[in-house]
């Protein structure tokens, strides 16, 4: 997966545990045969955006008035995985509030969004979010086991 990464925020971006993060993602997912190994290789946009494009696209989007942590957005091109945009000032709060870092914070969310590209959705009904909340689940721990080491 080739990640592209656009940052219109005013922070930092952690691009050297992105990579890793969703590189360890892709092989989950591909053991789980929920994405396929291809060739070429696909792209993965990842947005930055500060709070308030971060609220107009949710807005838009979603009829949501709020910044939220994480959009996906799937592509029509076929080279593209999709597109994930990210909020950091809203994941900064949600990190502190669950006690994690921003890293993890940022992990969780991105793998939250890949999971909403590849179908899953939690809004749908309840047995649909029990699904999607088990795999993220099972896939954030495994992904956690290999950023702690």
């Amino acid at each position: 997966m080739q990640i592209l990464i656009v940052n219109e925020s005013k922070h930092a971006v952690p691009r050297k545990f992105l990579q890793g993060w969703i590189e360890n993602l892709v092989k989950e997912l591909q053991k789980r045969r929920l994405i396929k190994a291809s060739r070429p290789q696909k792209e993965f946009t990842l947005v930055f955006l500060d709070k308030k494009p971060a609220q107009k696209i949710n807005k838009e989007f979603r009829g949501k008035d709020y910044a939220t942590d994480v959009l996906s957005f799937d592509s029509m091109d076929p080279s593209s995985f999709g597109e994930l945009v990210l909020c950091p000032e809203v994941l900064k709060r949600q990190a502190q509030e669950h006690k994690l870092s921003y890293q993890v914070e940022l992990g969780y969310m991105i793998l939250h969004g890949t999971l909403h590209l590849l179908g899953y959705d939690h809004e749908t009904n309840e047995k649909d979010a029990r699904e999607m909340f088990a795999l993220q689940d099972a896939l954030f721990e495994k992904l956690l086991k290999k950023v702690s080491g």
